[in-house]
């Protein structure tokens, strides 16, 4: 099996490969470029072989292009070498600090993580912040031991955000802040008042379709810890529900704190319900996990016809139960956690060369039903998606 020159980044992954817009033939002369080591190594046609994997017609031709176009010398007894020191982007170190593994949007956002740092040649490190600001804190004492060159952080807890900051600027780290603001980090994530108003507005149209209008409840299934940016979502839903159904002004709004987590939000809207005789009930939940811990309240109490409920992020759990018949969860606002990798390590890419970056990244938002997520996640079946294991 061929080897790879120590400290040369791996070989593209198969995904790499598939790229339709990667031009394979540049790919392949960047693999003989990286073979050499250092600009006065000499390497044979055999020791090219060896540290590419490529076969002998195809390194020769390569090697043979290269030297042609003035990237390579020939010197005695049929060897090559850098005509000079390849400008080679150094190989960052960048550390993940996971919100966690319990949510298929965690953990969508860690495996897109890994796909763009493996195409970018950039090393990974990883550790999970499980959902607790006292990991959290450990978490960032052990990354900067591990001596990475960036951070991008991902953990709920307002609170516990400035002391988490103020280590990384201790130790002059710069930061990527996931959905959560944090002090002097660059933030990354929803445009959450916009993302609110999708679900708010498809709410209102949902109640004005089925219900003539009749709204006796709004519920909001919130995530307090979380501070006051990701608040801003709950306020969008109800500004958007009142945009579009100006009679809802005075119907009641009823706020949950469900720490967005499906248990608790189950158990505190069951608790709710116990006591609340409105019949027809609109539900904007923070996330999709509170959406579907409201969602099976409603259902345990046999109100499930008379509710309908809309999450945030339209994570896999989420679109399987919007694929379930008679759900009352009617949509969920997309944020294509699958695609935060790429848009992070581009990100983490430009600070580290000291490009200009704007303050926030907002990803873009869509509303996905029942009746596009098919369109938007056709391979969902492919992949194994099933409905939420506790639901």
């Amino acid at each position: 099996m061929a080897t790879r020159p120590p400290g040369a980044p791996p070989a593209p992954s198969p995904r790499a490969r598939r790229d339709l817009y990667l031009v394979k033939s540049l790919v392949h002369a960047s693999e003989i470029l990286w073979a050499f080591q250092h600009s006065g190594e000499t390497l044979r046609l055999r020791d090219v072989m060896d540290r590419t994997g490529f076969g002998k017609g195809m390194c020769f031709r390569l090697l043979y292009t290269l030297h042609h176009c003035g990237f390579l010398e020939k010197v005695e007894g049929h060897r090559y070498r850098l005509t000079s020191e390849i400008r080679r982007r150094k190989r960052y170190r960048i550390g993940y600090a996971g919100q966690g593994q319990d949510s298929s949007f965690g953990r969508e956002v860690h495996a897109s993580l890994v796909r763009a740092a493996e195409r970018e040649r950039v090393e990974l490190i990883v550790v999970d912040n499980r959902y607790q600001p006292k990991v959290a804190l450990r978490n960032a004492e052990l990354l900067i031991r591990e001596g990475v060159h960036l951070i991008i952080e991902f953990q709920t807890d307002e609170a516990a955000a400035p002391a988490i900051a103020s280590k990384y600027f201790e130790a002059n780290l710069p930061m990527i802040a996931i959905d959560i603001p944090h002090p002097g980090a660059t933030y990354f994530g929803a445009n959450n008042y916009e993302a609110g108003l999708l679900a708010g507005r498809y709410l209102a149209r949902w109640a004005r379709q089925h219900w003539n209008g009749q709204v006796d409840e709004i519920l909001l299934v919130e995530l307090v810890r979380a501070g006051a940016l990701p608040q801003a979502r709950m306020r969008g839903i109800g500004t958007g529900i009142r945009e579009v159904l100006h009679e809802s002004v005075n119907t009641p709004v009823i706020s949950i704190d469900g720490d967005g987590q499906f248990k608790t939000s189950l158990e505190r809207v069951r608790r709710h319900l116990r006591g609340s005789t409105a019949r027809y009930v609109l539900v904007g939940a923070a996330n999709d996990p509170s959406a579907l811990g409201a969602a099976r309240a409603f259902q345990e109490a046999g109100r499930a016809e008379t509710c309908a409920i809309v999450g945030q992020n339209a994570e896999p759990d989420a679109r399987a139960e919007l694929r379930q018949p008679r759900t009352p969860l009617v949509g969920s606002v997309g944020y294509f956690p699958e695609k935060y990798g790429d848009g992070l390590i581009r990100l983490a890419l430009d600070i580290l060369a000291r490009r200009p970056v704007p303050p926030a990244v907002f990803v873009r938002h869509h509303l996905i039903t029942p009746e596009n997520v098919d369109h938007f996640y056709p391979n969902d079946a492919l992949l194994g998606v099933e409905t939420y294991a506790g639901y």
